[in-house]
């Protein structure tokens, strides 16, 4: 697979300055355009990777489009409590404010839109719908009576069940908010869950985590998972200050033909439905989430670190989901 030297010797500059202590801490690297390689199908080469700002709050994460067919998309600052519009000229509004430690967003199939929010001030993780103004309601806010510590990712299914992440020690686990809004462990066996997504037909989730490969699971009736896999292997890892090598593996997102998109260390990672790594597209500094928009789906846009990129690209997100 070509790498891309210029962007990848950044990141890696990036990580190595993690060892850092607090007081000082890392600086990004500058955020700068960068070009895609040709994977077929997907992206033509020589494609410009636009940067579209930067200064962001920190806390970029949780890009999906918006269900309005404007080709907007949505994303979210954690600390700025806010969810931000990206409309189809580049412009930056703000969607929802006030909105506390908002993390990640997904809609249900009633067209509501459900945060999973990240409580500061000592207030309680929780999942709820956020949208539209006057039909809030808390969807889940614990575990077995156990508050849910430190969520990180969700998306929503057809039938109107939530997945969620929750890296920590809870234990460290998928879950599931069921339809008639029970929350049960979808599954345990997995490494530092983070970003999932679903594939078409909504019969397999797929896992970031924090080791060489992206995980699959087979999805029961009741919303459990079951048959957890290897599905894919990143191209690019990471040693940390402890010598622990790592994907950073964070948001996923699919296109209208079932490739899978991955915001890892070396870039935006694409792999086919059968899991074949297809290459990696190189961004200067690296990409929290993803997701496709556009008035005909065909602009990638990511954010991460402050910063926000759009790839005009061949392939088309998948149209039947904001992600």
């Amino acid at each position: 697979m070509r790498m891309h030297y210029l962007a990848i010797g950044l990141l890696a500059a990036t990580v190595a300055s993690s060892s850092l202590t607090q007081a000082a801490a890392p600086a990004l690297p500058p955020a700068v355009d960068t070009v895609a390689p040709e994977i077929a199908g997907v992206v033509k080469g020589g494609t410009k990777v636009q940067v579209i700002k930067t200064g962001l709050t920190t806390g970029t994460e949780g890009t999906i489009a918006l269900n309005d067919g404007s080709g907007a998309v949505l994303f979210t600052n954690q600390q700025g409590n806010t969810v931000t519009k990206i409309d189809k000229d580049n412009n930056f509004s703000i969607f929802l404010d006030k909105v506390t430690g908002i993390n990640a967003i997904t809609y249900n199939p009633k067209g509501q839109m459900i945060g999973l929010q990240r409580m500061q001030d000592g207030g309680k993780a929780q999942i709820a719908i956020i949208y539209p103004k006057g039909q809030e309601k808390v969807l889940s806010d614990n575990i077995n009576g156990q508050p849910i510590l430190n969520p990180n990712d969700l998306i929503g299914d057809k039938k109107g069940g939530v997945y969620f992440t929750v890296p920590g020690a809870m234990p460290a686990a998928v879950y599931y908010i069921t339809p008639d809004g029970k929350t049960v462990v979808a599954t345990t066996d997995i490494d530092r869950p983070n970003g999932l997504t679903l594939n078409r037909v909504e019969n397999i989730l797929y896992l970031a985590s924090g080791g060489e490969h992206m995980r699959a699971f087979d999805i029961n009736p009741d919303g459990s998972l079951k048959n957890g896999r290897d599905f894919g292997t990143y191209g690019f890892m990471v040693a940390n200050a402890a010598g622990v090598k790592a994907s950073g593996a964070d948001g996923l997102t699919i296109d209208n033909e079932g490739r899978l998109y991955a915001a890892t260390n070396g870039g935006i990672e694409v792999f086919s439905e059968q899991g074949q790594n297809l290459g990696v597209i190189p961004l200067s500094r690296k990409g929290q989430n993803l997701a496709f928009g556009g008035p005909d789906k065909k602009t990638l846009y990511i954010v991460g670190n402050q910063a926000a990129w759009k790839i005009d690209m061949v392939a088309a997100g998948f149209k039947d989901r904001v992600k």
